[in-house]
């Protein structure tokens, strides 16, 4: 395997996790956000305020998407499994 094979690999990688996680991770910012707002428009300083409403988002957004991100996951596992005999020589 060559320096340019690895580096695609590597890179297809990067990109398939980061739109794997980039749903999760954009939505906790935006509840975050929406958050401090409020903490800072009503001085409510309570600390769960900020956690519990993130893990529900999370939780939810895990459950919907679970199944469409499994299936990217295991899709480029497949590819990467059938690429193994070619990259060998």
């Amino acid at each position: 395997m060559g320096a340019d094979q690895a580096l695609s690999l590597l890179s297809r990688m990067l990109w398939t996790a980061a739109l794997m996680s980039a749903p999760v991770l954009i939505s906790i910012l935006v509840v975050g956000v929406l958050i401090s707002v409020l903490q800072v428009a009503t001085q409510i300083q309570e600390m769960t305020l900020t956690y519990v409403p993130k893990l529900v988002i999370t939780a939810l957004l895990l459950i919907f998407l679970g199944s469409w991100m499994m299936g990217k996951l295991s899709q480029f596992a497949i590819e990467l499994f059938t690429a193994i005999p070619a990259l060998a020589n």
